[in-house]
């Protein structure tokens, strides 16, 4: 027994002795699954993902100026290649993850129809959207406006979040009384978690293809190479869809 003891406690030194810290910056809209799959891929490897979120306008700006960022997942799929282009970025690591969905939701139960068309209404007064420039929730929003020839009506009704996590709490907390948020934002298991959603058809904006690549700091990093793995095991798909996001 004492043996057996001693031969446990020596593989556990030697998993600590290889588990590192990866430093992941991590889209606004992929904060749930994010965390549940950096949870996961703690226990599985023993490496710890440390994560931050935002606006990934803003990251590139970060990453480009020296954050100490290793891996980014991306809401968009052009900021990973235009990093990589720039030589901010792993050649060959980059890839999509996620695929989003737009949904147009309120915290109230009945309050936004399954077709949308509380837009042409106008029967409210706030519209919450995420920053257009810097998140791509938020130029799927206008997109979608634009091709419903909506924009020109309802663009004195926006209430402009930093990222899609603010956009959400603004249309939560009732400051908006909609808003155009990520569908993994209220969405999980296959059902809405609270209030009311349209969810918007792929077809009204380009896809939202979100991309994960390994930055120049993270180069011949084993943690950072492990967790882009870790998003490609069954374990981390089966989480990303019940979220609501497809898979490529």
């Amino acid at each position: 027994m004492k043996r057996l003891s001693t031969l446990v406690v020596a593989l556990l030194a030697a998993v600590g002795a290889h588990a590192a810290e990866v430093q992941v910056a991590v889209a606004a809209n992929f904060t749930a699954p994010a965390q549940q799959i950096a949870a996961e891929f703690e226990r599985q490897t023993g490496h710890k993902a440390v994560l931050s979120f935002g606006a990934t306008g803003k990251f590139y700006a970060q990453i480009v100026n020296g954050a100490p960022f290793e891996v980014f997942l991306a809401a968009d799929d052009t900021t990973p290649a235009r990093l990589e282009k720039e030589g901010q970025a792993v050649a060959g690591t980059r890839f999509t993850y996620a695929v989003g969905t737009l949904v147009l939701w309120s915290a109230k139960p009945d309050f936004v129809d399954a077709k949308g068309d509380i837009l042409n209404k106008g029967s409210f007064n706030k519209l919450a959207i995420a920053n257009p420039k810097t998140a791509p929730y938020g130029a799927a929003a206008i997109e979608t406006l634009s091709k419903m020839k909506l924009l020109a009506a309802v663009q004195p009704k926006f209430v402009q979040g930093e990222n899609i996590a603010q956009t959400f709490q603004f249309a939560s907390t009732g400051n908006a009384d909609l808003g155009f948020v990520a569908l993994s934002q209220v969405f999980k298991d296959g059902k809405l978690t609270a209030g009311s959603a349209w969810i918007v058809p792929g077809a009204m904006h380009e896809p939202i293809l979100q991309d994960a690549v390994i930055l120049g700091k993270g180069k011949d990093k084993p943690a950072a190479q492990a967790f882009l793995d870790y998003l490609k095991t069954p374990r981390a798909h089966a989480i990303i869809t019940s979220f609501g996001y497809a898979l490529r």
